[in-house]
């Protein structure tokens, strides 16, 4: 045998392995089973690496084909992807999609919606009648039973309304106590300075009203009905914080 045929040999055999473990290779890929995939993470991964794969052949083929693509995808977490082509919308499609294959995709929605109006109708036309029974019209067509029920339903109502009014003057009459205990209580303020002036001619209130540092008017409720305004001058102390007196100015209206 000579070395050129020895050499085509070699080259031959080489050639065999090569294709044996090229297809060792293609056999070892396989085929992928189209089934669900029961991991859920592998699933996921799975979705969004297809998702992404099929938006993008949708868009290749609205440009290169000029077609009108619409493609909507809910994910099993419920996430929407969509895609719609430029020179048309989804509505667009759905039409187009109706006049084509001559089905209503609205329909049934549209019943539904009819049926829901009729309920909420119906539920308002009875609140209506209840609202008129309980003014004391179209009581005609009652009989005892309801007319007895209805009467039960107003003593409720009527209990109801008078523990909340109660409540509420009960609110009202404590917070005007309180009011009229401050204005008592501003009233012997005032009475007792009257006192302290009678039995001390000194303790300093000026009604020539020189300067006018305070004043304050109260209302008595009740037991003394005027009106009391009175005007504290401290002429010696500008700070009226402290706790010294040494002039006052009172005056009666």
């Amino acid at each position: 045998m000579s070395i050129y045929s020895r050499g085509r040999r070699r080259e031959g055999l080489r050639t065999e392995e090569n294709r044996g473990e090229q297809g060792k290779r293609e056999m070892g890929r396989g085929k992928i089973e189209i089934k669900k995939i029961e991991n859920p993470t592998n699933r996921q991964v799975t979705y969004s690496k297809r998702r992404v794969g099929i938006l993008k052949k949708a868009k290749e083929l609205t440009v290169l084909c000029d077609a009108q693509v619409s493609l909507i995808m809910f994910s099993s977490t419920g996430k929407l992807a969509d895609y719609c082509s430029p020179s048309t919308d989804i509505k667009g499609i759905y039409e187009r999609y109706q006049v084509v294959t001559g089905m209503d995709l609205w329909n049934a929605q549209y019943e539904r919606m009819q049926n829901t109006l009729k309920h909420l109708n119906e539920i308002n036309q009875n609140l209506r009648k209840e609202i008129r029974r309980r003014k004391g019209e179209e009581l005609e067509g009652m009989d005892i039973k309801q007319l007895r029920g209805l009467e039960q339903t107003l003593e409720e109502s009527l209990r109801i309304v008078r523990h909340r009014k109660y409540h509420v003057i009960a609110t009202q009459t404590d917070t005007y106590k309180k009011k009229l205990k401050s204005t008592r209580e501003t009233y012997r303020a005032l009475i007792h300075e009257l006192d302290m002036k009678e039995e001390n001619p000194n303790y300093g209130f000026n009604v020539e009203n020189q300067s006018r540092i305070y004043e304050n008017s109260i209302p008595m409720v009740n037991e003394c009905p005027q009106m009391f305004s009175f005007r504290v001058v401290h002429p010696n102390q500008p700070n009226l914080l402290g706790l010294g007196y040494e002039s006052h100015d009172l005056s009666l209206a």
